[in-house]
């Protein structure tokens, strides 16, 4: 079964295809995922891949966890499920 890391710690100037790329050292990449700024198009930084099964994941972990990828020093672990948000309220926005 396929296996999702967080990668953190990224530079700005990577994206899917070069991330994707960098963890197939590890084993087979299913997918990667850079996460985008929706206001300036720029990447935040982190980003997702999905492995193909558990044993690549793990060695994804254990091999590239604090491994330098452009000048930054990458932080790697499993992916934790997206919890549902609280309302926020009108967060004091008042209609005209």
């Amino acid at each position: 079964m396929a296996k999702k890391l967080y990668i953190g710690n990224l530079s700005y100037g990577i994206n899917d295809a070069s991330l994707a790329d960098y963890f197939s050292k590890a084993g087979t990449v299913e997918g990667a995922n850079v996460i985008m700024d929706k206001m300036t198009g720029r990447s935040r930084g982190f980003g997702f891949v999905t492995m193909t099964n558990d044993d690549e994941a793990d060695k994804a972990i254990s091999t590239l966890n604090g491994v330098e990828m452009d000048g930054r020093k990458l932080i790697v672990n499993e992916a934790k499920p997206l919890e549902p948000r609280q309302d926020r309220g009108d967060r004091g926005f008042r209609g005209r």
